[in-house]
């Protein structure tokens, strides 16, 4: 359950190059700077999206129709600019102990450590929730991607061959990443 300590969050972040960035998560006032996030994604990117952000409607439902309990997304600001965003998809039932991680940043602000600063931003919250488990899913042949998580301590448990479709239809693998944050302890 989220807290008013959660929606209130605020972290001012320096990048190794020495920008500062705000992280907060979104709220239903970051609609026109969300939609400008995506806009200038070009088409061979966008083909690994998961949704289709050329739907603006879409898009603006993202901060309009937030449930904190079911996502909990966290952007990252410059000024008015969302430069970056990162969700914590929650789960219920036997699955409530687990959460799916995703990240997305402008091209400008990659490379400069700002994917490794919400990452462990969402691990705090994670935490905070009490999970055991993050995962994400990546495209096989991202491999700076895979190799990123990788450094911040997720390892890979699987490989699903033709798991991911593009929208022309074209499959590809997915790596299956997980990142325990506690363990289950079991005693004799």
């Amino acid at each position: 359950m989220v807290t008013k300590e959660d929606l209130f969050f605020r972290q001012v972040v320096i990048l190794r190059d020495g920008a500062r960035i705000l992280l907060r998560p979104l709220v239903p006032d970051d609609r026109q700077s969300l939609l400008n996030l995506f806009l200038p994604v070009a088409m061979e990117e966008r083909r690994y999206m998961r949704h289709n952000i050329n739907d603006p409607e879409l898009v603006a439902s993202w901060a309009m129709d937030v449930d904190y309990d079911k996502i909990f997304p966290l952007i990252a600001a410059v000024g008015d600019r969302i430069v970056g965003i990162a969700t914590l998809h929650l789960n219920e039932g036997p699955s409530r102990h687990r959460a799916e991680v995703r990240i997305f940043l402008t091209k400008d602000f990659r490379n400069r450590g700002l994917g490794k600063k919400l990452l462990g931003a969402l691990i705090d919250q994670a935490k905070r929730r009490s999970l055991y488990l993050l995962e994400v899913q990546v495209v096989r042949e991202l491999v700076n991607d895979i190799k990123a998580f990788q450094k911040a301590g997720f390892e890979i448990k699987a490989t699903f061959d033709d798991y991911f479709m593009m929208p022309d239809g074209e499959l590809h693998d997915i790596v299956h990443m997980i990142l325990r944050l506690r363990t289950t302890e079991t005693e004799f």
